[in-house]
Parts: C-alpha cells; structure tokens; sequence
C-alpha cells in the first residue's frame, strides 16, 4: 500500500509539471505574440508617418538646383539692406574640375559619392548609433547629393522629418540626374565663406585664380574643407583654424588613398598666410554688421544666413552704421586722419537701455570687406584703463560700500608681490599722497585703481566683471585692474559693459537679430534679457565719477558740448619699449554706448602714433548719432545721496560751520553709509582785542595797532577797504597815503599760520580823514605873499628887488600845481599850502 501511495504522489507530481511547463510555455508565446503586434504595429505606424513625410516633402525644382535660395536681411526700421545669395558668381561644369580638387571633396564629404544610390547607409549605420549614445542631432550621415538637397529645398531644423524628407529626396535627385550633374550642382552652390557662393569664385576670392587647373593640392584641401563650418573656417579671419581644417583633409586623403603620405605632408608645410592671394569681388553693404548678423543666427539656430533663405530682422541703424564706415575709410573729408594704412579699428555702437546693437565698425581696409573683424571676433586686445570701472571700483562700490570722496593713498609705485621688485607706476610719474577715489579715477592713476581691486579682492572683482559680459581668460592676477594680464575685451563687449552703467546697473547682452522668418514660415523672435548686474547706485556713482574724466581728466577730447556723457579712456604699454600699441575709449549716453579700440592688427605690439584718436573717432559718431535726439542726463537714484565734506578729512568728514567755504566738496555716498561725524579742524581762532587806528595830519597816514592774546602762531589780514589788504606778523601797521575826506573801515582777522582755513572772526575799526582846509586869499600888500606893489610877480615868484620869494606859487600857477615845491594842491592829491587846523583825534 505505502509503495502504490507514493506511486500515485510522483504521477500527481510528474502531471504537476507537465503542466506548469506547458502554463510557462503559453506565457511566452503571449509575450512573444504581443511583442510582434506592437512590432508590427510600431513598424507600420513609422512606415507611414515616413510614407507621410515623403508624400509632403517639396518638389524636386530644378530652378533651385543650381542657385541657393537667397537670405534677405533688414534693419531695425525694417528696411531691406542685403539679399544674400543672389551676388554674381562664376560657374563651371563637371570637366572643369582638377582632379586633384574632386578626390579632396570626396574624400572630405562624401567617398562613396558614385556608388551610393543618393544616400548612404554605412554612414547611416553609424550616425544612428553616435545619436542614441550622444543624443539625436549629434553626428549627421549626409551625403553630397543630400546637402544638395537640404541646401535647395528643407529647412535647418535637426528633426526625424527633415531628416527622412532629405533622404527621400536625395534618392529622388539620384535617379533624375546624373552624378557628375549632381556634383557639379554641389560646387556651383555651396558657401565657401567671405561670401562666396560656388568653389570658381572661392578660388577668386582666397587666391586671386580664375583657373581651377591651377589649384594646388595645399589651396584644394583648403575649399574641400571650409563648406562644414565656412564663417570659423575662413583663413582670412582665423588662419589657424583654416590650417587645422586643411590638414584633416590631407589626412582623409591619404587614408582613403587619393594621395601619397609624402605628398600629404609636403602640402602640410604651406603656411596659410603664403597662400592667400585675395580679391575684393564681393562687395556687400554693411558687411561688418552682416558678420555678426551670420555668426549670431548660427550660434543661436544653427542656420547659415548664406545658404538656408531666412529672412532676417535686425537691430542695424543705417544712419549710425553708415557714419561708422566713413570714419573707417580714407574719404578725403574724413576729419579722422590715420597716420598709415596699417592701422586698424574695431567700433560698436549700442542702444544703452536694451543692447541692441546699432552698428558695427570691423576694421580698415579689409581684406574682400569681409576679413577679421576688430569689433567681436575673437578675444579682443587688452583692456587697458578702460577697465578700472569695471574691476577696481565699480565692485569697490559694490561690495565695500565706498563712496566717490573715498581716500586712496598714492604715495609710491605699487610693489608686485613675488615678482623679484617690479613695481607699477603712475603713467605721470607722480604721487600726491591721499587722493579721493573720484579724482583717482578721473587722472587715471594706476597705484589707487590696483590698491582698491587688492581691498576688494579679485574673486569679487571677476565676478563683477562676469556680470556685465567681460570674462578674464586666464586666472586673475593683480594687474589685470589696470588692463594688464588677460583683462582683453572686444569693442563690443567693453560697450556692452559700461552701457550697465548708463542703464542704472541693468545688463543686457548685446544682440544683433531681433526675429528670423524661416523658409517654412515658421518664425522666431530673440530679445536680451535684463540682467540687475550691480545697485543703480554703483551704476550712478561710477557714471557722476566717469562724467568728470570727459570734462577734466583724461578724455577731454571726447567731450561734446551741452551732451551729458560719461566715458574712460584706455592705453597699453609695450614691455620693454615705449608707446602704446592700443588706444581705447569707451562712453555712453542716456541714449547710446560705443567703445572705439584703435591699434596694429595681429596682435602687433606697435606702437601708434596718436593715443587720442578712439576719443576723436568717439566724439565724431557720438554728435552724428545724438543730433536732434533727446538726450537726457543721468538721473540720481534715491539710493545715492549727495553730502558736503570738508576736504582733506580721512575718513570723510561733515565740515564744521568755520570750514571755509574753499575747503567743502560735495561728493556721493550709498544712502545709509554717509559720515556723521564733523571735522573739528576748523576751530576759530581767537578775535584780536584792542584794536585802535589814528590819523596822523603829518604823515598823512593811518596808524594801527592791536593786541592778540592767542597760543596759536598767526599772521594777520589787514584789509583798508576794496583790494587794499595787507599779511603781517606783527600788531601793528601803517597805512599810508590816504586820502583827504574819506571814512576808513579798517578790519583785522587773525589767521593760523599750519592752517590757512582756520581763522578768526574779523574785528573792525572806523578813521575819517579830515578834508582839506580851503585856500587863503593873497594879501597884495602883504611882501610876504610874493607880490609887488601892484600885485604883480616876476617869473618864478620873485620879487621885484630880486629876493627869493616865498615857496608857494599864486592862482596863475595852478596849471603849473605838482611842481616839487609850493604849488598849489589840486586834484593831484598834494599837501596845500599854508596853515590848517590840527584834526580831531579819531576815535576807535
């Protein structure tokens, strides 16, 4: 029985798991099944959305095979200005082609161009893997007859239906046209940069040849190259970038075999420079501000203003655009004269409350008009002074609360830590000892502007700066506060930074476009968004401070008559050498913001002949554009308060009410950090006491003396009336010659010889000089009067028995009245003659 019990058990068990097996085995299935029908399902549904995506994507239009669809740009009164892509250019068929030039564009775009039927789907392959691992858009598998296409037809967007429309069309484009067809298409209408279209007029325009026979292997490398990214590429703009991009494709030319490692590297040595041969064939309006324009929309969309027929609005002012470039060209009634051809310039002008970008000056005599461009291309050139505002006290302002009056002391060159006894110095070789932050400022003073980044430090100062668009491109150092070290900036980033201050503190990046229309219609809008970078009190301060640099300190030459600017002029110095080779200035209204830099291209270390000339070039654009606008002054802010000081108090002190009015100055303070304290320097002095004055009928003269019972050393101001004011040490003067009939007030003030400010209270005294007594009438029988007995004289007063007369002269005599002796007084102011009363003693 136990033996038939555990038979039945394991059957139980046995048909257990048959059935458990054959339960786990329909789960599967199930699984399986429905994982097939969302397969399917998936499958269909992307087979027909890409059906979809074909069925809508555009004809294949053969008018817009060979010529680009063309990129309209407008300024900020929506006014057209360029159309891009309809500029001449020079075309040329398949057997036009080196083949030298054709095995670098196939090895660099595209090397299985002729056994592709229009889409690639090795490159395919590898482009789906590298966009789900680095996200979608990261790495694309075009191919040449796909950027015919896209460059025809789509759009830029980086999404799935641009991307299946592309192929699908490509595939189309194959089976219509001929390969040879397909890439002649590719070189007539690719951008090559410096606005050429199609590689016949890039040849022209980067070497100067019309026949592409001629072509060296160095010069093919370089056109097969510049199409990925032609604006970074350009070697007219970056040579260093062009020589990088030249030799990847060498490299892909020998790995795909089209060239010898040998020749390769023999290619490789050809400097960038050496190659160029440029020609001034294209010449479009207001390229400069177009650089911008291009480089903006590709960093901000990723479309090429050059190839992709957007339409583009921008913030460009013709009017201050146009008066840019004649300030930059050699026009005969240019008021700005340049010592030479070589020297080069880089301006920005910016509407201080927004940042929109109103103009934009490149440089001079650039090469195609489409060279470097000194106002935003790469990282500028130093600062210069320019950025004492921006690092030393505009963050002291900030941070430390300093007010305009704060005292610096400047008394000797500023020792460099750690570098062995260098030093800085004041560019006038002067020291005064304490000097306000205003007046430090104002004279450009190298010693206070380093003295306040140290009391800051430069973590705060950089941080400053961050906030207002100036980055420093190396870890900061001491010097770089007075535009030294990194501190190097563009025209358009130094604009953009003190319009913050002309905009109560407020930052706003400065932009160039302000809405595209794409080529499907779909549209997009930018604007800067405001930044509070600093209080609008730091932003005041430093613009009441930067007002008196135009009207008395270092930029008197930008000054422009009845307009409220503010501005800061900038120079380097040549180690080693004198001169400056960079001249900057940098200033801004109510209404606009411009920075001029002016210097040798290349980063040369010339100097320049004429320092001034970015504040002439300043004052010429900032009159033009500011004529018969509204241009408002700087409004104070409630945060700032203005307080009266008396000079000389460290720290800053209330002048007392004996501070003479010559030792008060009234400068700025943040509301709530004003001083409160009064200067006790000015006590008065003691008044002098007994003061008497006494005319003297003899002398004809004024005796006055008085005593003095103070501790302090003093002189004495005697002052008789009007200008006749005398210093003494002594109690007593003289005051002689004074005239008949007029009442004297005769004051004394003491005064402290260490302190000429401090002095007494005045202590006065009144004299009358008595008139003068008038003529008596001669007696004629009186011998005594000088008459004879007819009343008659000789000549000369002398009697008629030749004796000498008396010393005084007759009536007849009056014209003759000055004579040394005798003679009447007159007006002359002489004593008269004969007796007079003795006056009244004066009383004091």
């Amino acid at each position: 029985m136990a033996n038939e019990s555990q038979s039945r058990t394991a059957r139980r068990q046995q048909q257990q798991s048959k059935q458990s097996k054959k339960k786990k085995r329909s789960l599967w299935k199930k699984i399986l099944l429905t994982i097939g029908v969302i397969l399917l399902i998936v499958s269909i549904s992307v087979g027909a959305l890409f059906g979809y995506y074909a069925i809508t994507a555009p004809d294949l239009d053969s008018s817009l095979l060979s010529d680009p669809a063309s990129t309209k740009v407008y300024d900020m009164n929506k006014g057209l200005y360029a159309d891009l892509g309809t500029e001449k250019r020079t075309k040329i068929t398949y057997n036009d082609i080196p083949e030298t030039l054709k095995n670098a564009v196939l090895a660099t775009e595209d090397v299985r161009f002729f056994d592709h039927s229009g889409i690639d789907l090795r490159r395919i392959g590898g482009a789906v893997i590298a966009n789900f691992t680095d996200g979608f858009g990261s790495e694309g598998a075009s191919t040449i007859t796909q950027q015919v296409v896209k460059d025809s037809f789509l759009s830029t967007d980086k999404t799935i239906k641009r991307k299946v429309q592309e192929q699908w069309l490509a595939i189309q484009l194959d089976r219509k046209y001929s390969k040879e067809e397909i890439f002649e298409m590719y070189l007539n209408k690719i951008y090559y940069g410096s606005g050429a279209y199609g590689v016949a007029t890039a040849a022209e325009t980067y070497f100067g040849k019309t026949d592409l026979n001629e072509l060296t292997l160095s010069e093919s490398a370089l056109l097969a190259g510049l199409p990925q990214r032609p604006s970074a590429y350009d070697p007219m703009v970056n040579p260093d970038l062009a020589k990088k991009r030249m030799n990847t494709v060498l490299k892909l030319m020998v790995r795909h075999e089209k060239i010898s490692e040998a020749e390769a590297e023999e290619a490789k040595q050809v400097n960038i420079e050496d190659m160029l041969n440029p020609s001034s064939k294209q010449d479009v309006k207001y390229q400069a501000f177009i650089q911008k324009v291009a480089e903006e929309v590709e960093r901000k969309t990723g479309a090429n203003i050059y190839t992709d027929g957007l339409e583009v609005y921008t913030t460009l002012d013709p009017k201050a655009q146009d008066k840019v470039e004649f300030l930059l060209s050699d026009a005969e009634d240019n008021p700005i004269k340049y010592s030479d051809d070589e020297i080069q310039s880089g301006v920005t002008v910016l509407d201080t409350t927004s940042g929109a970008i109103r103009a934009i000056g490149g440089g001079r005599n650039r090469e195609n008009n489409n060279g470097w461009n000194y106002a935003f291309q790469g990282d500028g050139r130093q600062a210069g002074s320019v950025i004492k505002p921006i690092l030393d006290y505009g963050p002291a302002i900030e941070h430390l609360n300093w007010s305009t009056y704060h005292q610096i002391n400047d008394d000797a060159p500023y020792a460099l830590k750690g570098t062995d006894g260098k030093e800085v110095k004041n560019w006038n070789n002067q020291y005064q000892g304490w000097v306000s932050a205003r007046y430090a400022l104002k004279k450009s003073l190298n010693v206070p502007a380093l003295k306040a980044l140290e009391e800051v430090g430069l973590t705060k100062a950089e941080e400053f700066a961050n906030g207002i668009g100036i980055s420093l491109h190396e870890k900061p150092i001491i010097t770089d506060g007075i535009g030294g070290g990194s501190s190097n900036a563009t025209s358009l980033e130094m604009a953009g930074a003190y319009s913050a201050f002309g905009n109560e503190g407020v930052y706003n990046e400065p932009y160039a476009v302000t809405e595209i229309v794409y080529s499907d219609g779909q549209t997009e809008k930018f604007k800067s968004e405001p930044k509070a970078a600093m209080s609008d009190a730091t932003a005041y301060m430093i613009t009441d401070m930067l007002k008196d640099v135009i009207s008395s300190g270092t930029g008197t030459k930008a000054s422009i008559p009845g307009l409220p600017i503010a501005g800061k002029t900038g120079t380097t110095n040549i180690e080693g050498g004198e001169g400056s080779p960079d001249a900057w200035f940098a200033g801004y209204t109510t209404n606009y913001s411009i920075a001029v830099w002016t210097g040798y291209g290349n980063t040369s270390k010339k100097a320049i002949p004429d320092t001034s000339i970015s504040q002439r070039l300043f004052k010429e654009l900032m009159s033009h554009i500011s004529e018969g606008m509204d241009t408002p002054d700087f409004k104070k802010p409630n945060s700032v308060v203005e307080v009266a000081i008396e000079k000389g108090s460290n720290p800053a002190k209330l002048p007392s009410k004996f501070t003479p009015e010559s030792e008060i100055v009234t400068e700025l303070f943040k509301k709530g950090h004003e001083p409160s304290k009064t200067s006790e320097k000015f006590d008065q002095l003691d008044p002098v006491s007994g003061l008497e004055a006494e005319y003297d009928e003899e002398t004809n003269s004024i005796s006055v003396s008085w005593d003095y019972d103070g501790d302090q050393d003093v002189n004495f101001i005697v002052n008789a009336g009007g200008d006749n004011t005398t210093t003494t040490d002594k109690t007593e003067i003289e005051i002689s010659s004074v005239e008949k009939g007029k009442t004297y007030t005769i004051s004394v003030t003491a005064v402290d010889t260490s302190n000429e400010g401090n002095i007494s209270e005045a202590k006065s005294v009144k004299v009358k000089v008595p008139e003068e007594e008038p003529e008596e009438e001669p007696n004629p029988n009186n011998p005594e009067d000088g008459t004879g007995e007819n009343g008659e004289t000789d000549e000369g007063g002398t009697p008629p028995d030749g004796s000498e007369g008396s010393e005084g002269g007759t009536e007849e005599d009056d014209d003759n009245s000055g004579s040394d002796q005798g003679g009447t007084g007159g007006d002359n102011g002489n004593d008269t003659g004969g007796p007079t009363e003795k006056p009244e003693k004066p009383s004091s």
